[in-house]
């Protein structure tokens, strides 16, 4: 079947690594099932995966892809939760310490097939596209955990949303709209700002610019570049809420401004088949629908990574048939 897949890994230049062409058909264990893979979203996991990020080298060649939406081996349409936790794991995949998503230990999506757990699977409705619900599974999944499970802010609250642009961060301010938040964003492209406003944001500001008030909780992706700004906009009690640092892991620690102003600092990684669930379910009550950049073939693989590692990208990629 054709797939595209890490081939190699180069810190460095981790596009040298991005291979297509004709891959194996998928085993399948036990309590496990195929995909007919009808639509996969691009995400910066896959960009890391290239880099070595959660892939290692005994794992390749390795097919790249985390999120899904086809048919079942019964021809029901599905949404693949690509969190892949122990058989014996109870409660939370995410803080299963053996879990793994799709292409790191297990081949990914971006292939005509995919083999998945059973249990991983969501039913996905009529309402939505293959292509829209292929954006939901990594990077929407992880903005409704970042906002409703792990920040648990209310309709009302203010949230600031770092980086405006990618996919988390346009799945952040659309979903925090539909719940009736106040939701506020930067980015340091005018383009991006006004876009972030048409999707629903209420103000968009320049990274680092003085805010109007402070905020209840801050969405960070960004990591070190804006980390500090991040802590300075909470007001004393406020929720940051990391879930990646696409600028860098090791931003100025701000330990003072933590303690004083009994801010919480909350990691968010993912979410639960339950999470997905409820988040389909409200993109069809609530009539919400993921941004999609552009929807392409697979053979076109190498153009959509080469725009996404560029920050060319507004919303998400998607490869479809």
């Amino acid at each position: 079947m054709f797939a595209v897949y890490a081939a190699s890994i180069d810190a460095e230049n981790p596009l040298s690594g991005l291979q297509m062409g004709e891959r194996p058909e998928p085993s399948v264990p036990e309590g496990w099932t195929t995909v007919e893979v009808r639509a996969a979203s691009l995400n910066h996991h896959d960009l890391w995966s290239l880099r070595g990020v959660g892939l290692r080298e005994d794992a390749l060649p390795m097919i790249l892809g985390c999120d899904a939406a086809g048919f079942d081996e019964d021809g029901n349409e599905v949404v693949v939760h690509s969190v892949i936790s122990d058989p014996s794991w109870r409660g939370d995949e995410t803080l299963d310490p053996r879990r793994s998503i799709l292409s790191e230990r297990h081949a990914g999506t971006f292939a005509e097939r995919v083999a998945v757990p059973r249990r991983n699977l969501v039913p996905k409705p009529p309402e939505l596209s293959f292509a829209e619900a292929a954006c939901l599974p990594t990077a929407w999944l992880t903005a409704y955990r970042m906002l409703f499970t792990r920040a648990g802010v209310a309709p009302g609250a203010t949230v600031l949303v770092q980086g405006a642009g990618g996919g988390v961060a346009t799945a952040l301010i659309v979903l925090g709209r539909a719940a009736g938040l106040r939701v506020w964003a930067t980015s340091r492209s005018d383009s991006k700002r006004a876009r972030a406003i048409e999707l629903g944001a209420d103000e968009a500001f320049e990274p680092g610019a003085r805010l109007p008030e402070r905020v209840d909780a801050v969405m960070e992706t960004v990591g070190a570049a804006t980390w500090e700004h991040s802590l300075k906009a909470l007001k004393p009690g406020g929720t940051l809420v990391i879930s990646g640092a696409t600028s860098g892991a090791d931003p100025p620690a701000g330990l003072t401004r933590v303690f004083f102003l009994q801010l919480s600092v909350v990691g968010s990684t993912m979410g639960t088949r339950d999470e997905l669930e409820r988040l389909v379910r409200l993109c069809v009550e609530r009539d919400v629908r993921p941004v999609v950049e552009a929807t392409m073939p697979l053979s076109q693989a190498r153009e959509a990574f080469a725009s996404l590692a560029g920050g060319d990208v507004f919303g998400k990629i998607v490869f479809a048939r």
